[in-house]
C-alpha cells in the first residue's frame, strides 16, 4: 500500500504527517517552510509511494471562508499542476491547532517547547490524519 500525507498548510510553515505503508499509524514527518513545500514533497514522493494528500481546509464555524482559505486554495491548484495524478482531499481543520496545543501540554513539555509553532503544526497534521484514518474504516 502507499502512504497518505496530511498537510497543515500555513502562510509561513506547513506541518506534515504521514501514515505507515499499511495506513494504520499516523506520525509527524516534519514542519517545512511553505515556500519550500512543493520541493520537499517532490523529493518525498520520489522516494515513497503516496496514495493521496489530505490538506487542512480552514473554515469558520458557519462554514464561511477564513482569511487562510484562499491561501490553501492557491496551494491546492499549484499542487495539482505539479502532481496531476495525485488526489487531494480537503479535511476540516477547525480547532486542530487548539487541540494540538492541548495534547502537547498534556505531554508535560516545558512551556517554551509547548509554544513552538513548528511542533503545533506537525501535531495538527497528525491529528487530521488520525481522524481521517479512524473515519475511513
Amino acid at each position: 500500500m502507499a502512504r497518505i500525507i496530511a498537510l497543515d498548510y500555513g502562510k509561513k510553515r506547513t506541518g506534515i504527517a504521514v501514515t505507515d505503508p499499511l495506513q494504520i499509524i499516523a506520525s509527524a514527518l516534519e514542519t517545512v517552510d511553505s515556500n519550500e513545500l512543493i520541493g520537499y514533497l517532490k523529493k518525498y514522493i520520489a522516494r515513497e509511494p503516496v496514495e493521496r494528500i489530505l490538506i487542512g481546509y480552514p473554515l469558520n464555524f458557519d462554514n464561511s471562508a477564513t482569511h487562510a482559505t484562499p491561501l490553501v486554495e492557491k496551494f491546492i491548484l499549484k499542487f495539482g499542476n505539479v502532481f496531476p495524478n495525485l488526489p487531494v482531499e480537503k479535511i476540516d481543520e477547525r480547532m486542530t491547532s487548539k487541540m494540538a496545543s492541548r495534547e502537547i501540554a498534556a505531554m508535560g513539555l516545558k512551556k517554551k517547547d509547548r509554544e513552538e509553532k513548528e511542533l503545533i503544526d506537525a501535531v495538527s497534521a497528525v491529528m487530521m490524519l488520525q481522524e481521517y484514518l479512524a473515519n475511513k474504516c
